[in-house]
């Protein structure tokens, strides 16, 4: 059974620090890029970060200008993303992502957590 199991998120002041965790169960991590997803009430999700399944390249949206920091342990089945200088309109409900390197997939699969709330307020 697929599991993508976000954790990390809460309260936090501007300025302030989190890191998020997803613990990725039931698929071969390894094979698989993964992606932090953002999406803020009455709005669309957005890509926030993605990171090859080797962990050699990422990339990040524009509105994290150097803020965030997407990593991954393929040891562990964990992908982090470290997000700092947050600011209110980082509020949102952050979702991890898995999908499948087309490398190794003719048909790519493509799974999701169920979010972690974070929310930047004084």
């Amino acid at each position: 059974q697929v599991q993508l199991v976000e954790s990390g998120g809460g309260l936090v002041q501007p300025g302030g620090s989190l890191r998020l965790s997803c613990a990725a169960s039931g698929f071969t991590f390894k094979l698989y890029a993964m992606s932090w997803y953002r999406q803020a009430p009455g709005k669309e999700r957005e890509l926030v970060a993605s990171i090859t399944n080797t962990g050699g390249s990422t990339d990040y949206a524009d509105f994290v200008e150097g803020r965030f920091t997407i990593s991954r342990d393929n040891a562990k089945n964990t992908v982090y993303l470290q997000m700092n200088s947050l600011k209110p309109e980082d509020t949102a409900v952050y979702y991890c992502n898995a999908r499948g390197s087309p490398r190794y997939f003719a048909r790519i699969p493509d799974y999701w957590g169920q979010g972690t709330q974070v929310t930047v307020s004084s």
